[in-house]
């Protein structure tokens, strides 16, 4: 196999420790320096704290909509798993790359930045879009600073590709996600005198039943989209924790939820009809006992599902520069969603490297799913470039 285009930068990449938590501002610096040295102006996008930062750079003309490349520079932690090499030293061996965030999704924004003084080079009749946020791990959360930025642009990209993990298959959706903090406040009393107290551990429990039967709902009656592994939205608590001793009526619970929904299945309407329960249902009996109790729902995270037309140009696009005719919907939720629904943005996700050795201990992508992507790159340049 040839030797990648892209193996130095993936090295460079990797070493960068940009676990969600931390801050990126070292890898981005390197792209930032990276791409100056290319001539480019590339735009930096911000966190309040001034320790993180988006990317975007236009290479090309900055007249015309063009195609955008779209990855995130943040990964998942090591913390408590069990390498055989160093996580942020690409171990190359048994043809593949090891290292946090080879496929998810460092190797991808690497090929990018490979490309791109070829792309510069041939001279383009297209602009190619570089857009690399932080903390999608965490929620999709830094990229919606850039995609404000992006509102006001006077010329947007005509379609987007996000690089995540599909072993270079063409992905037409995923779900939306939106996880919510929920707290019930309860009244304390003596154990022995329950009925003067409100228990917010017992509220909160049939809030999660609630919710567990919205949940059976539509796995029963949908909607359903069979091109998922679970074709249907789903409903799930992950945390819950509140009291503090057995014999006080709990003060306190809290509740950590999310739902995944099918981006045809409203999800305004889900968490609407879990307020009007807390609402109508279980804050007038709390009431009835002290009008200081309540349940109090706060979102966390909102990241739109994505559902583009199996004929929308994007689609026939990327499908000529994977070379296949097929197309999938990926189960995790992605930054596509958020490009289509608030930029407006036709997007498709196709990457190299399988979800299936994401966020896992001795993360890796085969040399094989890198050099599919660099011959990925390669017809998008043949596409969009003057000179072949």
């Amino acid at each position: 196999m040839p030797e990648l285009k892209s193996r130095s930068l993936i090295d460079k990449l990797i070493s960068f420790d940009t676990t969600s938590r931390n801050p990126n501002l070292d890898l981005i610096n390197f792209v930032d320096g990276y791409l100056k040295d290319l001539g480019l102006t590339p735009l930096l996008v911000f966190n309040e704290e001034q320790t993180k930062a988006n990317l975007y750079a236009t290479l090309g003309p900055e007249d015309m909509p063009g195609i955008m490349l779209s990855g995130h520079t943040d990964v998942v932690p090591v913390d408590g798993q069990n390498w055989d090499s160093d996580p942020w030293q690409v171990l190359e061996k048994d043809g593949k790359l090891f290292g946090r965030g080879t496929c998810d999704m460092k190797g991808f924004i690497a090929i990018c930045l490979a490309y791109a003084p070829i792309f510069l080079e041939r001279g383009l009749k297209t602009p190619v879009h570089l857009a690399f946020s932080y903390d999608e791990e965490i929620g999709c959360i830094g990229v919606q600073t850039l995609i404000e930025k992006m509102k006001h642009m006077p010329i947007k990209p005509a379609m987007c590709i996000v690089g995540e993990p599909t072993s270079m298959e063409v992905s037409l959706g995923h779900k939306g996600k939106r996880s919510y903090d929920i707290t019930v406040r309860g009244l304390e009393a003596h154990s022995s005198l329950t009925p003067l107290g409100v228990n917010a551990i017992e509220f909160g429990a049939e809030l999660i039943n609630y919710m567990t039967g919205m949940a059976k709902r539509f796995a029963d009656e949908g909607p359903f989209d069979d091109a998922y592994d679970v074709a249907h939205t789903t409903v799930h608590t992950g945390v819950i924790h509140g009291g503090s001793a057995l014999n006080i009526v709990p003060k306190e619970c809290v509740i950590r939820c999310e739902f995944r929904n099918l981006a045809e299945h409203d999800p305004d309407s889900i968490i609407a009809e879990i307020e009007s329960f807390a609402r109508d249902t279980l804050e007038p009996r709390m009431h009835a006992v002290d009008m200081n109790t309540g349940i109090d729902i706060v979102e966390a995270t909102d990241a739109p599902g994505l559902n583009t037309a199996a004929d929308a140009e994007v689609v026939t696009f990327v499908k000529s520069l994977a070379g296949r005719n097929d197309h999938i919907k990926v189960a995790f939720a992605t930054e596509a969603g958020l490009f289509t629904e608030r930029v407006g943005i036709p997007t498709v996700i196709c990457g190299p490297g399988s979800i299936e050795q994401a966020h896992k201990p001795n993360e890796y992508c085969s040399l094989e799913q890198l050099a599919l992507c660099e011959q990925f790159m390669e017809r998008l340049a043949e596409s969009v470039c003057e000179k072949s």
